[in-house]
């Protein structure tokens, strides 16, 4: 189940191609108990089991093999993120508050290219119950609704088929491949393109 949206803002991108965005993660409510907050210096048992998936560290900065100072490099370099203005990474937490997951909404080439971009991971112990369906829906309520974002886009390789029934799911259309378009364990990867637009028929792209 999707939340409602907040109404829309007028568009953050100038006709100067600037960006006026906010410069803080806020804390997102998401659907059946979970909500999407800023990464914490605590947030290391998540680190901890992401660095040991075989894929997390591929798609991501996630440092692998796990250390301490890896993980409190990691956490600052989201905070950093966030205040240069290229992107916003929230943890997904469950319902009794465990941090399972990352959602993050990069904006970087918005006033370039008109998209925002958004990815997310969660960890294996918390997958099958939706986490990262949740919590990309909250982060594309968020992006539209009080961001007023002119569009979303999101790659995924087309064999994982978790990663695209979430984007399915969120409302995002497959718009084709895009071969060799990113590099993924030192090399180029075909990727699906997944976009989505404000409103309920916001699949075209």
């Amino acid at each position: 189940m999707r939340q409602e949206s907040p109404v829309r803002q007028e568009s953050p991108v100038r006709q100067d191609g600037a960006v006026e965005l906010p410069r803080t993660v806020p804390e997102l409510p998401a659907a059946h108990g979970f909500r999407l907050r800023r990464w914490h210096p605590d947030d290391t048992g998540l680190l901890r089991e992401a660095a040991a998936d075989p894929y997390i560290p591929l798609i991501s900065t996630v440092p692998a093999p796990y250390t301490a100072a890896g993980a409190a490099a990691y956490v600052e370099r989201q905070w950093r993120r966030t205040r240069i203005g290229t992107g916003y990474p929230f943890v997904i937490v469950d319902p009794v508050g465990r941090a399972v997951g990352n959602v993050g909404l990069w904006v970087g080439e918005l006033p370039l290219r008109g998209w925002a971009t958004v990815g997310y991971w969660v960890v294996g112990s918390a997958r099958g119950q939706g986490a990262a369906a949740l919590g990309l829906d909250a982060v594309v309520d968020w992006a539209f609704g009080e961001l007023g974002l002119p569009g979303l886009e999101l790659y995924v390789e087309p064999w994982n088929t978790g990663s695209i029934r979430t984007a399915e799911r969120a409302g995002f259309r497959c718009t084709g491949l895009r071969p060799a378009h990113q590099v993924v364990d030192g090399r180029p990867r075909d990727m699906w393109r997944y976009v989505r637009r404000p409103g309920p028929e916001g699949s075209g792209g």
